[in-house]
């Protein structure tokens, strides 16, 4: 069997990453005009997301792994505040906003309980 680094073992981080691919099929939707715009950015905070709940893990303080958590966390809702935008801009419908709002609160309360989690050993 092949060794896996502790973060590939996190549910949260095989959610994230699925995640990723959601949001590149989406920004796949969106106009040619937004390819270096909209698109781009949503691309980058959402692979932001295991990107750094993989990093946090691989630090050996907890309080630098509560940092890389914290993060991601940012990274979930700034791609959350991006949707929000091309929902304005009628780049997605409603029926996708909401589909995908459920994968960012899935995603969000794991971040949070692995968070808790962390703190607790801190105590």
């Amino acid at each position: 069997m092949e060794y896996l680094y502790s973060f590939e073992k996190l549910d949260v981080w095989k959610d994230a990453r699925a995640y990723v691919k959601k949001i590149y099929e989406i920004t796949a939707l969106f106009p040619d005009k937004e390819k270096f715009g909209l698109s781009s950015q949503l691309q980058r905070a959402a692979i932001s997301v295991p990107s750094n709940i993989a990093e946090g893990l691989s630090r050996h303080s907890d309080k630098e792994q509560i940092r890389f958590i914290e993060i991601a966390y940012g990274s979930l809702m700034e791609t959350y505040c991006q949707l929000c935008i091309a929902l304005d801009l009628c780049y997605i419908k409603v029926e996708l906003m909401n589909e995908i709002k459920i994968e960012i609160d899935k995603i969000a309360n794991k971040l949070n309980a692995l968070n808790r989690a962390i703190k607790k050993r801190l105590t």
